[in-house]
């Protein structure tokens, strides 16, 4: 079962609250917050959608940027020697690069997934 919307990118999550009968949700994986709720999946539907449109006005009304999600893909241009350095670092850790520059940049940004 998926418990999440996608539109223009973002993506909601969906709970559902028993004493006042309705869906509700808020955007995930970004920092601003937009909420929504609906009566019906189709209420909640149009309404998420709704929000998605008026928070990218807002934003560009205000001059700012939307908060957009991440998409866990990160492409980097470096110096050669530190693309070689990176590779015989992975190699030396038995892992792949991919894995071992997400463990590197998880360790500098202070994040630990494996708590949520």
């Amino acid at each position: 079962m998926k418990n999440t919307l996608e539109y223009k990118g973002y993506r909601a999550g969906i709970e559902f609250d028993p004493e006042d009968h309705i869906l509700f949700g808020h955007l995930l994986d970004i920092d601003d917050i937009v909420s929504f709720h609906g009566e019906s999946v189709a209420d909640f539907e149009r309404s998420f959608h709704e929000s998605v449109d008026d928070y990218i006005a807002a934003c560009e009304q205000l001059g700012q940027l939307p908060d957009k999600p991440a998409s866990g893909r990160l492409m980097l241009r470096i110096a050669p020697e530190i693309h070689a350095a990176a590779l015989k670092s992975a190699t030396a850790a038995g892992q792949s690069l991919n894995k071992w520059a997400e463990a590197v940049l998880r360790r500098a940004t202070h994040t630990d997934t494996s708590l949520g």
